[in-house]
């Protein structure tokens, strides 16, 4: 009580010294003793400061000399709080850690948390992770990224070698028929798993994105051979149905040589047991899956794109054919220019 304690002369001060000499601690100064110096502490006895009903026997001074009682000029009321208040992110926080239950993921288990949080807590409070969840959350977004230059360096490479933006576009179409196989994979080894035919899990985590930014490169190779041969055969003369049908015929032995190479030397990653074999069984089932379903859908996907697409292009090697062709009709102009 402020108007209380300035009547009787008692300074905030005053309270607020008394109140920590007597139930917390002060130094006050120090003594030598055998040539150690030691400090000077103090505080009331642990009895006489067991509970809030010992300020009534504590007194303060007042400006004039008298002491006044201390239970006169403050009032003690109990609160029910936690002793500090954490903060993350330079807000007040609350702490909620959790071990994941057998059969679930990381990211179920934090959209789960989101959810909950959307419906129970009021519209102004946050929710945010940290430790493993948070690292779960920034890599997965990190690996997003990966994947997503990975597809636009793999692009514009194929864009130089080819000359034209048409045909990259038509091996990159392979892509998605990679994570496709990929995702089916993961989705029917993790019911084979369930069903307690298989050991390790399977879901779409740090391990199995990894393994999708490889299907970019391995996917992208069938189209590549493809394409490329088409394009020879166009250069050679041949009109461009003529050119994608031989060219899928003819590459058709060296597409299914490297396919089945890449996914047999993937299956000890996918079947492999022991210390570690969650990330590598993660990584192999993307790879067998995806190679494999592309490499079938390829065939069938590729030629009937380009047939929609070569129309609009022209050979690569058309325009030199055009030069010899002149050169060939006017041998002599070179010469008089």
């Amino acid at each position: 009580n402020r108007e209380r304690a300035a009547a009787l002369g008692v300074s905030v001060q005053e309270i607020g010294r008394t109140l920590e000499i007597m139930m917390g601690s002060r130094r006050v100064g120090t003594f030598v003793d055998g040539g150690e110096e030691y400090d000077v502490i103090v505080q009331a006895r642990g009895e006489d400061r067991a509970s809030p009903a010992a300020m009534e026997g504590l007194f303060v001074r007042s400006a004039s000399g008298q002491l006044v009682p201390l239970a006169s000029l403050v009032t003690v009321r109990e609160l029910a709080e936690p002793g500090s208040f954490n903060r993350f992110n330079r807000l007040r926080a609350i702490t909620l850690s959790a071990s994941l239950a057998p059969g679930y993921t990381m990211g179920e288990a934090t959209a789960w948390i989101e959810e909950t949080a959307r419906r129970v807590l009021p519209p102004n409070a946050q929710v945010d992770f940290k430790g493993e969840a948070r690292e779960a959350r920034e890599s997965g977004r990190a690996v997003l990224f990966a994947f997503a230059m990975a597809l636009l360096i793999v692009y514009l490479v194929l864009a130089a070698q080819f000359e034209s933006f048409a045909h990259p576009f038509v091996i990159m179409l392979t892509v998605p028929l990679a994570v496709l196989g990929a995702l089916l994979g993961l989705f029917a080894m993790s019911l084979v798993s369930a069903a307690g035919f298989w050991g390790p899990g399977a879901s779409l985590n740090l391990f199995s994105q990894i393994g999708l930014i490889m299907l970019v490169g391995l996917a992208a190779k069938n189209g590549i051979l493809i394409v490329e041969f088409a394009n020879q055969l166009r250069d050679e003369g041949r009109e461009v149905r003529r050119a994608i049908l031989d060219a899928a015929s003819i590459r058709l032995r060296p597409i299914l040589m490297t396919s089945i190479a890449t996914a047999a030397g993937a299956l000890p990653l996918m079947l492999g047991t022991g210390a570690g074999s969650a990330s590598r069984n993660a990584i192999g089932i993307v790879v067998v899956f995806g190679v494999v379903l592309s490499t079938f859908l390829t065939l069938y996907v590729i030629p009937a794109l380009y047939l929609r697409v070569a129309p609009y292009t022209t050979a690569p090697q058309a325009r030199t054919r055009e030069l010899e062709r002149l050169e060939t009709l006017h041998p002599d102009a070179e010469a008089q220019a």
